[in-house]
């Protein structure tokens, strides 16, 4: 009779299961491939689940056929589709709210331009009346529509001193989260460093105002290495945590002036203005010594989960360089790093040499 009881319990539970996992799709797809159920996530496969349009299911399944890790993939497609549409919605309905508060001032200013011609044609009627022979009652009555027409406008006024003030205020509140969804959308949001779409507009600028003041200008890239196995074996969290450090690292070691990006995936890239090749190779190496210097530890237990060390590629900008040249020769000095053994710093003029040598 228990065991029966038991199957009838078990099978209800799978009914009940399945149930729930009809009414609410996402949720099921969630568990099932057991994504941490953060409300953006959710999202992410409730549009997929839903959009009537199948460009994103069909991008979506692009994504997942590059065997990247599941929550790699995932924050990949969240960023690259739905990210900037949440930045979209905050900017229209900022610009809603900037629309009205402009509109409010308009208005408080067309009132009180409204009640200062009223007063003024007041002036001149008083004027033109007081010019005549007047009893003393006539002389009340003028003295008493003076009164309630300057009443009137010292009423207009305050009022439209308040608009203004409120206004003023609600302006500068929105201009602050302007600033914010700025800052946000150029922002990576697992490291907290600027991002490739950053780097994207940084790079033309930097290299244009390079070329315009003569100076040199060095780009370093920086790949963690053996981050994979690293994700696989100590989990997609702690992976976060190394990228977060390495993150960290790199904007602690640069200057104010460098600029310091995640390029995508365990990629870095940092833009060293006024910089020649020759110090671009001594800070990407005192960054590459600070990343092996630094402990990682599983927070969960405060255990060292060993060194991280990163591979690095340097290139000087050259006359004639594109943003793809310059970029595909540190990527090139990168690549010579990883085949030198990893954990070390490679120029494009070492590079080249190998390349000579080779020959």
């Amino acid at each position: 009779m228990g065991e029966q009881l038991n199957n009838a319990a078990s099978v209800e539970n799978e009914v009940g299961e399945k149930a729930a996992n009809e009414k609410n799709p996402p949720a099921s797809q969630l568990k099932r491939d057991e994504i941490p159920p953060f409300p953006q996530f959710y999202n992410l496969f409730y549009t997929s689940a839903t959009d009537p349009k199948p460009s994103f299911a069909e991008r979506a399944k692009s994504f997942m056929g590059q065997g990247m890790p599941k929550m790699v993939v995932i924050r990949s497609l969240y960023n690259k589709f739905l990210k900037f549409e949440a930045f979209d919605q905050r900017m229209a309905t900022t610009s809603h709210e900037m629309g009205k508060n402009i509109g409010t001032v308009h208005k408080a200013i067309h009132s009180a331009s409204k009640t200062a011609n009223t007063y003024s044609n007041t002036l001149e009627q008083a004027n033109s009346v007081l010019h005549k022979d007047l009893n003393r009652s006539q002389l009340q009555a003028v003295a008493q529509q003076m009164l309630e027409k300057t009443a009137d406008m010292q009423t207009t006024n305050t009022e439209l001193e308040q608009s203004l003030i409120n206004a003023r205020d609600n302006i500068e509140n929105l201009q602050k989260s302007l600033e914010e969804i700025q800052k946000q959308s150029v922002t990576d949001s697992l490291t907290d460093i600027n991002n490739r779409m950053f780097f994207d507009q940084s790079i033309t600028h930097s290299m244009a105002q390079a070329t315009r003041n003569n100076e040199p200008l060095s780009l370093v890239m920086v790949d963690i290495d053996h981050f994979k196995i690293f994700n696989d074996t100590f989990g997609h969290q702690t992976g976060d945590q190394v990228l977060r450090l390495v993150a960290k690292t790199i904007q602690k070691t640069t200057r104010d002036s460098d600029i310091a990006c995640r390029y995508g995936g365990e990629e870095f890239i940092v833009i060293l203005p006024d910089t020649d090749l020759e110090g671009a190779v001594i800070l990407a190496e005192k960054i590459r010594l600070a990343i092996e210097s630094a402990e990682l530890l599983k927070k969960s237990k405060n255990k060292s989960l060993g060194k991280i060390t990163a591979s690095f590629g340097v290139s000087l900008l050259q006359e004639g360089d594109s943003e793809a040249s310059l970029i595909e020769r540190a990527d090139m000095a990168l690549y010579a790093a990883k085949r030198s053994g990893r954990n070390c710093v490679k120029s494009e003029m070492e590079n080249n040499s190998l390349k000579i040598s080779a020959a």
